[in-house]
């Protein structure tokens, strides 16, 4: 039972990082933050990532050149160029630490208003981190798992980032609804997106790239779309006005 406990936590948390602040704050700028709240969720997400750790600097490129290029050979995680979603997976790996590295170039207009802590992402993406954290993770199962088939789950903690990308980067290409017709292969792939955060109403998030709220149909119940109220009437971020959000 803790491991499963474990699992949907780390689940949960390292995905919210994911949505909030690589992907809704640091590749769209759908809201601002202070410098101090931002080295705040840098640590978090370190924290809540641990081994499967992304540079919200590299994650914000890859993504803006996702959406630049959708379903073309320059888009990062296209399913079209890929046999299936574990080489899809090994691919974006690739394109991302060749951005992380500084090995590619990238257009100016992709690199405006990143967050940038370049310190900190190189202890946090480093071997050394990931081995620690690994090793965390490792003694938690031997302590805690009951069963030998509960170490299934290890794989998935470790690599936690490259799974949740690859649920929809792949089957949110290939299956689910439209709401909008647009020139490209997204789809919303739950009606109601409990697992993923909202992350899974692609087709939407394709429409409206730099919303606060991936729902868009009365059952889309976007879950991190009240976090981001709560926290703009808290004063941890701004949400700008109609106009004045600043990424791709």
């Amino acid at each position: 039972m803790s491991v499963l406990v474990f699992f949907i936590t780390i689940w949960y948390l390292s995905l919210f990082s994911q949505t909030f602040f690589q992907h809704r704050y640091a590749a769209h700028g759908a809201f601002r933050m202070t410098k101090f709240w931002e080295r705040f969720f840098f640590i978090f997400t370190y924290i809540t990532q641990g081994s499967h750790y992304m540079s919200p600097r590299a994650y914000a490129i890859m993504h803006r050149l996702h959406h630049a290029h959708t379903d073309t050979e320059l888009d990062p995680h296209s399913p079209n160029f890929s046999s299936n979603i574990f080489s899809m997976m090994w691919r974006t790996k690739k394109i991302y630490t060749e951005i992380y590295k500084g090995n590619t170039v990238v257009e100016e207009k992709y690199l405006k208003n990143l967050p940038e802590w370049p310190a900190f992402d190189r202890w946090a993406s480093s071997s050394l981190s990931r081995i620690l954290w690994g090793g965390v993770y490792i003694a938690f199962f031997v302590f805690f798992a009951t069963s030998p088939w509960l170490y299934l789950l290890l794989p998935v903690i470790l690599a936690m980032g490259a799974f949740h990308g690859a649920i929809i980067n792949w089957f949110a290409h290939k299956f689910g609804y439209k709401n909008f017709k647009l020139k490209n292969t997204s789809e919303n792939l739950f009606m109601v997106d409990v697992l993923m955060l909202g992350e899974s109403y692609h087709n939407n998030h394709h429409k409206r790239p730099s919303s606060i709220n991936f729902g868009y149909r009365w059952h889309e119940i976007d879950p991190i779309y009240p976090v981001i109220l709560l926290l703009n009437w808290l004063h941890v971020i701004t949400i700008p006005k109609v106009g004045q959000v600043h990424a791709a």
